[in-house]
């Protein structure tokens, strides 16, 4: 652990924290100093089968005759059965650390292929999720790359982190080469942009499809457009752009495109989300504190809070007033933006939360369904918002906000803005539209709320006579 600052409010505080550490390794092949490899100082054997299966030099594990890393000295001694070049001429990359190739201006040799599957959106949503899930480094210090292969299926097969996104397709190549893994039709998701080597290097693999977080450059285009692979950037939420090969795509017909985001009832804990309980504020139409009225044995936000922790593993509660919540067992954040409304809670939840997304929940929302929320946890987006979509338009207030909002929120907070959708303009929103909603509440009582002493009334009247199907509840606006 390092020591190190953070500036926060015109103060400087100071943390322990874990800095990424970068790793040279020289690589000898054959007696010959070929590249020092930049990487992140793990499964370094990995890093250099794959590093040369991508230049061309071997293509199985019994290409090697030997392969020793020396983490002490930062040297790999490798003796493989073909003979290098005379003259290598390499090639620095756009890789993080600058990366170096000998192969790129052929696109890895590979040629075009034709008979690729095509892939379904859900699969490629289902790689990314798990890959955000699975970049524990990336989330705990930043400056990590990381890139997983899956199936047709969105089946997670190989993962690898690495400071250059280069390096982990190599890792990701040289695992599967030693555990005998077919990469041919296969998919790579990568948090990284995609750029020319990494386009040459799964043309070289045979991989089907390429996703991104982010961009693709115009040459990493040209080449997987000329190699016949789908290139996908920007996936988030339920979208992403397509820049090659959109064909391989098994998209739905318009007719058939019934729902934005398809349907799988997960189970359990969902992983990489947390649930954030907004407390709200002076609750002047109920004369009291609403999140402390009596109902179903308790406490109003007892309830909310026990249903959330049957659905994540951390739940916080953002309140300016922790001492009235004592008695709930989860930790308390207050608003670090102070008089801002719902808005600055969201923030405040956003940032404490120890997962990439968080639930975003109202405290006076008796009608929750647990079904819709574990829906829109599932497909969590960490850069954008995920929101459903009611009678009465958005719901702001039962939502999934991933990390990746927080720049664009702090940005609206600053410019005095308090309405929350005021930041949507700055950041991917993806929304679950109304036919979505009802499959799981047909009559939309999730998103009604207490804000009256009638509305209380008819909540405890149904709750005596066991009939909360139709609530006599009022709105939020966002």
């Amino acid at each position: 652990m390092n020591t190190i600052h953070i500036y926060s409010n015109g103060r400087l505080e100071e943390k322990e924290s874990g800095i990424v550490r970068e790793f040279p390794l020289v690589l000898h092949v054959n007696g010959r100093e070929i590249a020092t490899l930049i990487s992140s100082p793990h499964d370094l054997r990995f890093l250099v089968a794959g590093f040369l299966r991508n230049q061309g030099f071997v293509a199985s594990a019994g290409d090697f005759h030997m392969l020793a890393v020396c983490d002490d000295f930062g040297i790999a001694n490798v003796r493989i059965k073909g003979e290098l070049p005379e003259r290598l001429k390499p090639v620095l990359t756009s890789g993080c650390g600058t990366g170096v190739t000998f192969t790129m201006e052929s696109g890895g040799g590979a040629p075009a292929r034709g008979n690729l599957p095509t892939v379904s959106p859900d699969a490629v949503f289902r790689l990314m999720a798990e890959l955000a899930q699975r970049a524990d480094s990336y989330k705990s210090h930043g400056g990590i790359h990381s890139a997983a292969v899956g199936d047709g299926e969105g089946n997670l097969l190989l993962f690898a982190e690495d400071i250059g996104r280069h390096n982990t397709l190599d890792r990701i190549a040289g695992e599967a080469l030693f555990k005998g893994i077919d990469l041919e039709g296969k998919i790579l998701v990568t948090s990284g942009r995609v750029s020319t080597e990494m386009a040459a290097k799964c043309a070289m693999l045979g991989i089907a499809l390429i996703a991104s977080r982010t961009s693709a450059t115009d040459m990493a285009v040209k080449m997987c457009d000329k190699a016949g692979i789908a290139l996908i950037g920007y996936v988030r939420g339920g979208k992403f752009t397509v820049y090659a090969h959109h064909g391989r795509l098994a998209v739905a017909t318009p007719a058939e495109a019934i729902h934005e985001l398809p349907l799988r009832q997960a189970t359990g804990r969902i992983p990489g989300v947390t649930g954030v309980i907004l407390a709200g504020g002076q609750s002047s139409r109920m004369g009291s504190n609403k999140a402390l009225l009596p109902y179903k044995g308790g406490r109003f936000i007892e309830a909310i809070h026990r249903q959330l922790s049957e659905i994540f593993d951390e739940v916080l509660l953002v309140t300016n007033n922790p001492e009235q919540y004592d008695f709930l067992p989860c930790r308390k954040v207050a608003d670090i933006y102070q008089g801002m409304g719902a808005l600055a809670g969201i923030h405040s939840g956003l940032h404490h939360a120890s997962n990439p997304a968080a639930f975003m929940v109202a405290c006076d929302m008796p009608y929750l369904n647990s079904g819709l929320i574990r829906h829109l946890a599932t497909h969590a987006d960490p850069g954008g918002v995920l929101i459903p979509e009611g009678p009465h338009g958005l719901e702001p207030l039962h939502a999934v906000y991933g990390k990746g909002c927080l720049a664009a929120i702090e940005t609206t907070l600053l410019s005095g803005q308090r309405k929350i959708i005021s930041f949507f303009s700055r950041t991917n929103v993806n929304r679950v539209n109304v036919e979505q909603v009802a499959l799981f509440d047909a009559y939309f009582a999730t998103f009604s709320n207490i804000n009256t002493p009638g509305d209380y009334y008819s909540l405890r009247i149904g709750e005596r006579e066991g009939d909360e199907t139709f609530p006599a509840a009022g709105r939020i606006a966002g």
